[in-house]
């Protein structure tokens, strides 16, 4: 069952998300700086099986779709999460390694095959990111994991019901390797 934190949580994250308006402001000011990112979320706990009966918390498939400045093709990279919440304000992410032998292509939230086994499922280096609930139904993470081999990932972001203000620094032994300064600005897309 899910808790009223995991539930705001959910309203804000879940659904198609994009930059384009940020994407068509760039290109208006004469350069692209950020990729067009697109982000299709949605609750997943119907696609695992095997799955304890007193494992709390809920599972979230993001879809999440990349074109770079100055190429063409669509880059996917689907993520799977593990949410939990501590019961009082904060919703507690974890990443979740998706089965290697489950392609790309596969892990879509319409896959209606999708079938991801408990059992399989193992924790990414991420650790935990703790995302606080303010009184205006927002959330905010400023999470820092070392994923080893010198590299390490830092994760700022604002959730609200306008959409999602993504910053992810990527160090590759200590040099930035992330090619912009500024979040990517998620909007909801009107179906």
């Amino acid at each position: 069952m899910m808790d009223h934190i995991l539930r705001k949580f959910a309203d804000v994250l879940c659904g198609t998300l994009d930059n384009q308006a940020q994407i068509d402001a760039e290109i208006a000011a004469g350069k692209q700086l950020h990729p067009y990112a697109k982000h299709v979320t949605d609750i997943c706990d119907d696609k695992i099986i095997n799955r304890p009966p007193d494992h709390e918390g809920m599972y979230v498939l993001e879809e999440s779709y990349y074109i770079y400045p100055g190429k063409e093709e669509i880059e996917l990279k689907p993520l799977l999460f593990y949410m939990r919440s501590d019961g009082k304000s904060k919703a507690l992410l974890q990443s979740v390694q998706i089965p290697l032998h489950i392609s790309k292509a596969e892990a879509t939230n319409d896959n209606a095959q999708l079938i991801l086994d408990w059992n399989e499922l193992e924790f990414r280096n991420f650790g935990v990111a703790e995302y606080t609930l303010h009184k205006n139904g927002s959330f905010t993470v400023d999470h820092e994991a070392d994923m080893g081999d010198g590299l390490t990932f830092r994760l700022i972001e604002t959730l609200s019901k306008d959409g999602l203000e993504v910053m992810e620094l990527v160090h590759k032994n200590g040099v930035k390797i992330t090619p912009y300064d500024t979040p990517i600005q998620y909007r909801h897309v009107k179906s």
